[in-house]
């Protein structure tokens, strides 16, 4: 782990000295608790689904609707027992999975948290839930600890990737990232509505991107075919200061987003899901200032 090489960045950093470009040290830094009820339909169900959210982030998107725990590291530290109980109680709340956002920058520290986890009697599907950008040689880690993965991919244009997240790699990285994720979970398997076994890849359509948008959909289907599915988001909101890159203070328009779509239409996409304008908001964020929602217990210290 120490120095750390557990995604693209690869900053060498000594975590227990120091945080890395993730604004990250060692131990896994949690913001909050949840049963997020905002997921893709068949990760939520009736109960919704069991959301751990981690502080820090290796991107630096300039439209991150969460900077409260991506730069401002909202949280508490999180020792391998806590972390493990977190887990069952969210199980005995009736969650239907167990989801990990944001958790890709403590990959190492959350291996054995989640094997333990498997002894101990968690049978809920576990759903890795992150930004595409992860290395290959991270992900291998979690071959089998892993049901679900739900990574975004963002951008294919290195220049896009540059400009809005400062990782010019990015599309390499998710390409791969992506790759190693379908090969360790397989095709899409269902239960009762609820998914059980997958890959989910999201993706954001933004403002005067759209053609950006139909590369990435055109590479996921020519690649994975019917084995994944798509989840295709309307919901950008401008939010910061957006100053640096003024084409995208303003909304997605409807043309736009449909024309997205009617692509996805063409490339033969069945397994997507889509949505409405509604979605343009930040109502749907969750609240960072409440560490635990619908939980006992609740600790938070900054």
């Amino acid at each position: 782990m120490n120095p750390c090489n557990q995604c693209p960045r690869a900053c060498g950093t000594d975590r227990s000295q120091k945080p890395g470009l993730c604004l990250a040290g060692e131990e896994p830094l949690l913001a909050k608790i949840m049963l997020h009820q905002w997921e893709e339909p068949f990760l939520t169900g009736e109960g919704g689904s069991g959301a751990l959210f981690f502080s820090g982030c290796n991107l630096r998107c300039v439209f991150c609707q969460n900077q409260t725990i991506s730069h401002e590291l909202k949280g508490r530290t999180c020792s391998k027992e806590e972390l493990i109980d977190i887990m069952f109680r969210l199980k005995e709340r009736r969650a239907v999975n167990i989801n990990l956002v944001t958790a890709a920058h403590f990959t190492r520290q959350l291996v054995p948290v989640l094997r333990e986890a498997r002894a101990r009697g968690l049978n809920l599907p576990v759903v890795w839930n992150s930004s595409g950008y992860e290395s290959v040689e991270s992900l291998r880690l979690l071959d089998g600890l892993i049901d679900v993965y739900l990574p975004d991919f963002k951008y294919m244009d290195p220049a896009l990737a540059l400009r809005y997240s400062r990782a010019e790699d990015y599309p390499a990285a998710a390409r791969a990232a992506i790759t190693e994720m379908v090969r360790q979970t397989g095709p899409l398997r269902f239960q009762d509505d609820l998914l059980m076994g997958g890959t989910v890849v999201r993706h954001l359509v933004l403002p005067g991107h759209a053609d950006d948008s139909q590369s990435v959909l055109a590479w996921l289907a020519t690649t994975f075919g019917h084995d994944i599915f798509l989840s295709i988001m309307n919901q950008y909101t401008p939010c910061g200061d957006l100053s640096a890159v003024p084409e995208l203070n303003r909304r997605l328009t409807a043309a736009e987003y449909d024309e997205v779509v009617d692509y996805a239409l063409a490339l033969g996409i069945e397994n997507a899901l889509l949505q409405s304008e509604e979605s343009q908001t930040l109502d749907y964020t969750p609240d960072f200032s409440v560490s635990e929602e619908g939980l006992s217990d609740a600790s938070d210290a900054n």
